[in-house]
């Protein structure tokens, strides 16, 4: 499922290195575990609409309050960046 994902945001030869992993745990912990060795951290964020929607959920808060690398938190509502040919 994580490869197909993968995929279909990124197609089938992306233009970055990806590295998928699949880990058990709870989330914020596993991420931050992760960052430890991480160039960069990309996380996502429930929208809630209106005014929640400002708000960071709790996993995407941890990673980027305790992260050992840069952050980035993707509102579930930002479309994917372009694919470069």
């Amino acid at each position: 499922m994580l490869h197909e994902t993968v995929t279909g945001v990124l197609g089938s030869e992306p233009g970055v290195s990806v590295q998928e992993l699949v880990r058990r745990g709870g989330a914020a912990r596993v991420l931050l575990d992760e960052s430890r060795d991480a160039q960069f951290l990309v996380v996502g964020s429930r929208g809630h609409g209106g005014f929640s929607g400002l708000l960071l959920g709790s996993v995407s808060a941890a990673c980027a309050e305790h992260a050992h690398c840069p952050v980035l938190v993707i509102h579930g509502d930002t479309p994917p960046p372009p694919v470069s040919p």
